[in-house]
């Protein structure tokens, strides 16, 4: 018997992704380094946690949940109460241990409720999570010795004497903490996809009939799935916990579903990194949005909208086939119709504003008066030219934003077909 060695080139692409991914983590601090921004990219992780393992489920699974947040929420409360027990001397852990505890708190509960969720898929995979959500969302509100009732359960992370200087108190301590999680987990979720399970996910999202003819229990890698993104949801919420030091009932509400799903649809759920994006849009929307405008979920609900009409494939689609159309060398011509594009739906985004502005003044700022300040002009909401305007705008860019989105499909088209020859030609080559 001959040995024989076959050499297998590295992967320079995607260790180079990986090491600017940790180096963005590492760097990006010292960039904002006030305590807000410290704030807000600690959100920006837990969340590119939370969204990647909803994903796991959705774009992987192909299993639409309406109930993550129960899991992201239970093992931010047990993640809590172990804080309070290592504060008290009963639990003789590190306080960097305890998103492992939420952790296994959430694949717990992910294997208790997923035996029942994932024995059905479908839109009836969706009732039972939506389900099992509401329940447990009451619960939260009747076991107050556990979920501590309308008040929450808080604790205190600065525990014992610092550890080389480390505290946990200031906000940039845990911010690396939540970093550190963050590239792990985000890692190990991406090695997930590329294992036979996470192939035979895939495989049970397309076809499940197939799977079944060839052998394969598509339940259990439903439930397996199940179980291994409640455990990187637990993980999200211990570290909100270590992150807010209070947990309350809002955890496992639906609102926090819905945003999961939400956002994650947004970011693209057909890629793995459209999520990140997602995550980082939602503490985007959720911490800095919502300061600027009482309406800002009825804008996040209109952006929605357009999305899935315009681009159901998220914002990771957009990217990846204007990549797609760079690497040919065809961007050049896009660059005038995407100007066109984004001018038109800047016009009819400001009237359409200018109207929901005017709406939620008189509803909740009536008694200042009837005018109000919108992007260093004055409107009157109880105006008709201020109205009639409003709409003379909005209409306008509707209607320049349709024709200048036709002449882009035209040319979209013609750039596809240009692709796809010179596909032909490089093959024949």
């Amino acid at each position: 018997m001959r040995t024989t060695y076959e050499f297998k080139p590295l992967n320079v692409g995607r260790w180079l992704i990986w090491s600017l991914f940790a180096l963005l983590l590492a760097v990006i601090p010292l960039f904002f380094s006030s305590s807000l921004a410290s704030t807000i990219l600690s959100q920006m992780g837990i969340a590119i946690i939370a969204c990647l393992s909803y994903n796991m489920l959705l774009g992987q699974g192909g299993m639409l949940s309406f109930g993550h947040a129960v899991y992201t929420g239970l093992g931010a409360f047990l993640a809590i109460h172990a804080l309070n027990g290592i504060s008290d001397g009963s639990l003789p852990i590190p306080v960097a241990a305890v998103p492992l505890v939420g952790g296994l708190a959430g694949m717990g509960f992910a294997a208790l409720l997923g035996y029942v969720t994932t024995r059905k898929a479908g839109t009836t995979f969706a009732m039972i999570t939506m389900g099992m959500g509401e329940l447990v969302f009451a619960m939260s509100l009747m076991i107050p010795e556990f979920f501590g009732g309308e008040g929450g359960v808080s604790g205190n992370r600065v525990i014992g004497k610092p550890f080389m200087g480390i505290s946990y108190g200031p906000p940039i301590q845990v911010y690396y903490l939540i970093a550190i999680y963050t590239f792990f987990a985000v890692a190990a979720m991406y090695a997930f996809t590329r294992t036979p399970l996470g192939r035979m996910l895939n495989a049970v999202r397309d076809n499940p009939e197939r799977v079944e003819f060839v052998g394969y229990n598509t339940q259990r890698i439903r439930y397996t799935a199940f179980i291994i993104a409640g455990f990187f949801a637990g993980i999200s919420g211990g570290l909100g916990a270590l992150n807010f030091e209070i947990v309350t009932a809002e955890v496992v509400g639906a609102a926090r579903s819905g945003a999961y799903l939400l956002f994650t649809f947004l970011g693209g759920a057909t890629f793995f990194f459209g999520p990140i994006i997602g995550a980082i849009l939602m503490v985007l929307a959720f911490v800095l949005f919502s300061e600027f405008t009482k309406a800002w979920l009825l804008y996040l609900g209109l952006i929605f909208l357009f999305m899935v009409m315009y681009a159901p494939g998220g914002v990771a689609s957009l990217i990846m086939m204007n990549l797609r159309v760079a690497m040919y060398g065809f961007l050049r011509r896009l660059w005038v119709s995407y100007l066109a594009l984004a001018v038109t739906a800047i016009v009819t985004l400001l009237g359409a504003a200018a109207m929901i502005e005017m709406v939620y003044h008189l509803q909740l700022n009536s008694a200042l008066g009837s005018e109000l300040h919108f992007m260093a002009m004055t409107l009157d909401a109880k105006g008709l030219n201020s109205w009639f305007g409003a709409i003379f705008v909005m209409l306008t860019g509707l209607g320049l934003f349709e024709v200048c989105r036709r002449q882009f499909a035209l040319e979209w088209g013609q750039i596809q077909e240009d692709i796809e020859k010179e596909v032909k030609r490089r093959a024949a080559l």
